[in-house]
């Protein structure tokens, strides 16, 4: 990028008149800024790797590490049999009361209702709520960027693409995501069909999950980003660990014209392919709400359709049994005994 084009998009965040006093120590954090993009500092603070990596003497990003123990953490707890069972609920909405509409999302409804549900079944409950990527300062699920295409061992478990401090692609959401996914016994998503598709605070989501199918949880193996020795390990062969499975999943997809039986398989296959567990029809729901209806009455098109809250229910209900019997050994995983003939 241009001196010139870094210099006007840097100014941009502080456009605030209120900012004219401070130009000086913002030109002075220009140019630091600059040198950091110059020299492509992506990751200013690191420390050598250590024994338990292929290479101990990398200089890793502490804050990748940082990221990556409390994956690991959360995924032992998870694992521990005497620790309560604790269920991911998903509002994929980009619209929350704090938005441009300031109105509540049916889908934020619709996940308290599944949630309170799960907590009826004794079953803890987080919810993620990823509107707040139109609503929180400086929050972000910055783009995957699509390492898997040249080599399955450059995509790093978690993430190791962000933070990017060189090109200022920081506070990226997703270093607490794959903590609260890796803590999770169950994942519940609830939706929207925009445009035919999944909300895009959903699909960003699941983008950056590709690490979590196949990743490699050594970035030593590869220095880094180093494309050659990334195709050399896969092709000596790859084992594609997932890091996600065994997992129970449940969802909810609602729209108003079209696209919620779409959506809503394409979820399935989504969680299928990384090894999560289905619970069964009951919880795979997808409906419309105010089906070729005005907009502005859809939140009491939804106040009105019980059977539909009774469905969301069921989505609760079915997730909640179905990690019970997982966790007691009732439900087994059969992915886990057989082997894929075609593993990526």
């Amino acid at each position: 990028m241009p001196r010139n084009e870094f210099s006007a998009r840097f100014r941009a965040q502080f456009y605030d008149p209120a900012f004219r006093p401070h130009d000086a120590a913002i030109d002075a954090m220009e140019v630091i800024a600059w040198d950091a993009y110059r020299q492509g500092r992506k990751a200013p603070m690191t420390e050598k790797a250590g024994p338990e990596f292929a290479d101990p003497d990398y200089d890793l990003s502490v804050e990748w590490r940082a990221t990556r123990d409390k994956v690991r953490a959360a995924d032992a707890k998870r694992r521990d049999a005497s620790t309560p069972s604790r269920t991911l609920v998903v509002c994929a909405s980009s619209r929350n009361d704090g938005t441009c509409p300031g109105e509540m999302s049916k889908s934020f409804r619709l996940a308290q209702v599944a949630g309170d549900q799960l907590q009826t079944a004794g079953i803890g409950v987080d919810l993620l709520d990823l509107s707040h990527l139109a609503s929180d300062p400086m929050r972000h699920i910055h783009p995957c960027k699509g390492c898997v295409s040249t080599a399955m061992p450059l995509c790093h478990w978690p993430c190791s693409c962000y933070p990017n401090h060189s090109t200022r692609q920081t506070n990226d959401w997703m270093a607490e995501i794959y903590e609260r996914w890796s803590a999770a016994h169950a994942v519940v998503l609830v939706t929207p069909v925009y445009w035919y598709q999944v909300a895009s605070p959903l699909k960003l989501m699941m983008d950056r999950l590709v690490c979590a199918d196949g990743g490699n949880p050594d970035p030593t193996l590869t220095s880094g980003k180093d494309p050659e020795k990334a195709k050399k390990i896969e092709l000596e062969g790859w084992d594609y660990p997932k890091h996600l499975a065994g997992r129970v999943y449940g969802l909810i997809v609602h729209g108003d014209v079209a696209g919620i039986e779409p959506s809503r398989r394409a979820l399935s296959d989504w969680l299928d392919w990384m090894g999560l567990i289905d619970a069964g029809s009951h919880a795979r729901l997808d409906r419309y709400i105010g089906y070729y209806e005005p907009y502005a009455t859809s939140h009491d098109t939804l106040d009105a359709d019980r059977a539909l809250w009774e469905e969301v229910r069921n989505v609760g209900r079915a997730v909640s049994l179905a990690v019970a019997d997982v966790r007691a050994g009732r439900l087994p995983d059969y992915n886990a005994k057989l082997k894929d003939p075609r593993p990526k």
